[in-house]
């Protein structure tokens, strides 16, 4: 499988005022990086592939946003894009997630993931069960939630360090501390 070019850098939850200003959620650990002024960033899809639209000529191009200006928003940014200059532009970026090359962004510390690199890692128990594959992500108010498919169907996990006490991105695993129950095929059958 060839590297991904690009990370899921923010996901535009809402236009803010009338000057095209948006309000983002930053999925990275250096916003002001990634959303300084002059930064430029893509639009995108929650899978970390780049969103494909057709201009009015029929030629395929990537939406590409350039950065005017950032400021702190509560849990996230008000952002303004160079591009983005009323409600109604703002507004048809809701909901889309922005991506950043790789060649852009501060690499990963010692122990950071990307989120979108969880997707098809193999979930293991510390005593070495296997409990099923991550199929998705779900960025809720209390943190990370993964999907796992497991023999007894879908079960959501924290990614909290408690409980994927390891991430090892070469052998594409996570290493799951159960102590908690629910996840072994054996507990249905026990109550």
């Amino acid at each position: 499988m060839p590297e991904p070019e690009y990370a899921i850098v923010g996901l535009i939850r809402k236009a803010q005022g009338i000057r095209g200003e948006v309000v983002i959620e930053p999925l990275t650990d250096k916003p002001d990086v990634i959303f300084g002024a002059g930064s430029r960033v893509f639009a995108g899809t929650r899978d970390g592939n780049l969103a494909v639209a057709r201009d009015v000529k029929g030629e395929e191009e990537i939406p590409t946003l350039t950065i005017s200006g950032s400021k702190p928003f509560k849990k996230g940014l008000i952002v303004q894009f160079e591009e983005l200059r009323d409600r109604n532009s703002a507004e048809l970026w809701r909901g889309r997630y922005l991506l950043a090359p790789f060649s852009e962004i501060p690499p990963l510390e010692d122990g950071q993931v990307y989120l979108h690199d969880l997707i098809g890692m193999k979930a293991v128990s510390t005593d070495g069960r296997d409990l099923g594959t991550v199929t998705t992500f779900y960025e809720l108010p209390q943190g990370i939630m993964l999907d796992l498919d497991t023999p007894r169907g879908s079960v959501l996990v924290p990614y909290r360090p408690e409980v994927v006490v390891q991430t090892d991105i070469e052998a594409r695993t996570l290493l799951i501390n159960d102590t908690l129950g629910g996840l072994d095929d054996d507990s249905a059958e026990d109550g």
